[in-house]
């Protein structure tokens, strides 16, 4: 009885080196792509000590809820060492606050944190003078109305 089985082909030094090519390249194209997204994603701490904020999570939970349920709007600028501010309320209209301040710095670097304080302008807009570098910047925002209480936003920009 006659079988027509070819030979079994030779494991040759080409096939172990493919086969270390592909291995490696498998890993290091996965542990790049990692990287990328590590970095172009994670943008900072958002609180210093996880266990004191978790016993205020449902107190400021709510806090925020509250706040985002009177539906206004900031929209901020900055060009030439300006930072501009339009806020509006639920209908569109200009909101006129006691007080617009606000925190502005890098995310990961408490380094370059400034406070700053918005005066209105004849346009309606709320500006402040600050001068920021290149880069990836925050601003937390603190607006003080009449008869509410404060309202607060964080807004991450870039500068170029």
């Amino acid at each position: 009885m006659r079988t027509n089985a070819s030979a079994p082909r030779e494991f040759t030094g080409r096939h172990m080196a493919l086969v270390m090519v592909l291995f490696f390249g498998t890993i290091i194209s996965v542990n790049l792509t990692m990287a990328y997204f590590a970095n172009s994603s994670w943008s900072g701490l958002v609180v210093e000590n996880s266990y004191v904020a978790s016993q205020h999570f449902d107190a400021v939970t709510r806090a925020r809820e509250a706040e985002q349920a009177r539906g206004w709007t900031l929209a901020t600028d900055y060009a030439d060492g300006v930072i501009t501010v339009d806020l509006k309320d639920e209908a569109g209209k200009p909101l006129y606050p006691k007080a617009i301040t606000a925190t502005v710095g890098h995310p990961v670097n408490g380094n370059f944190d400034r406070e700053v304080t918005f005066s209105r302008r004849a346009d309606g807009l709320y500006a402040a003078e600050t001068d920021l570098t290149p880069g990836r910047w925050e601003a937390k925002f603190t607006v003080e109305a009449r008869d509410l209480s404060p309202w607060h936003q964080a807004v991450r920009f870039s500068v170029r």
